[in-house]
């Protein structure tokens, strides 16, 4: 069995079946082999009644878009039923074995621009008015945080925002709008940081931050 040739595997389980994904393949070659073994080598057992489908990804990284082509693919077949599509990184990280670590950037983010990470960012420098900064994790910005950050980006409400000197025009945390800092009550914003407690995002000094975020998140 040439490897080259099998970058799609479809194994029948008990509820269905699992597609394991090559995760050394390139992303192209991966999708044009996912349609072809759906169109042409496997129609036989892809057809009649519902089907459901688990994707395992292996230990491939992919982003949502990148899992959304995966789903276009398989809903081509009416009867296929994605139920999940898991990648054993997030398997071993939800099992408790250490998350990717912090990135650290440093600089200047200046009006009309947007930096955007995936993961925790630790920013050395400034944010400024008019300035963006955007991350999927939290975001710790060691400098005066004056444009607009939001940080969870994918919905991650778990998030937080902290900053050396925090006079942002806007924060957000997944979903959620801070109100504007003019109604924090807060004269003097420096080592605060933001978070959502039930439902509204919070702001509290730094050194109150162990009571809200575990200790073993905290790295």
């Amino acid at each position: 069995m040439s490897v080259s040739k099998h970058q799609v595997m479809i194994k029948g389980v008990k509820d269905g079946l699992v597609f394991l994904l090559n995760d050394t393949c390139e992303w192209e070659i991966l999708l044009q082999e996912l349609q072809h073994k759906l169109e042409k080598t496997h129609q036989q057992i892809l057809t009649g009644p519902i089907i459901h489908v688990h994707v395992k990804l292996g230990n491939r990284e992919v982003t949502e878009e990148q899992k959304e082509e995966i789903r276009a693919i398989i809903r081509q077949k009416g009867n296929l039923l994605i139920q999940s599509i898991e990648s054993d990184l997030r398997s071993q990280q939800e099992a408790g074995e250490p998350a990717p670590s912090i990135t650290t950037l440093k600089g200047m983010i200046r009006s009309g621009q947007t930096l955007h990470h995936e993961g925790d960012l630790l920013y050395l420098g400034d944010v400024n008015p008019g300035g963006t900064i955007t991350c999927t994790g939290n975001i710790y910005v060691m400098g005066s945080l004056r444009g607009m950050a939001h940080a969870g980006i994918d919905g991650d409400e778990n998030a937080i925002i902290a900053a050396s000197h925090m006079r942002p025009t806007q924060l957000r945390i997944a979903g959620i709008i801070s109100r504007p800092p003019d109604e924090w009550g807060i004269e003097e914003a420096f080592m605060e940081f933001a978070y959502i407690k039930e439902g509204k995002m919070e702001i509290d000094k730094l050194h109150q931050l162990h009571r809200i975020v575990p200790e073993s998140m905290m790295g």
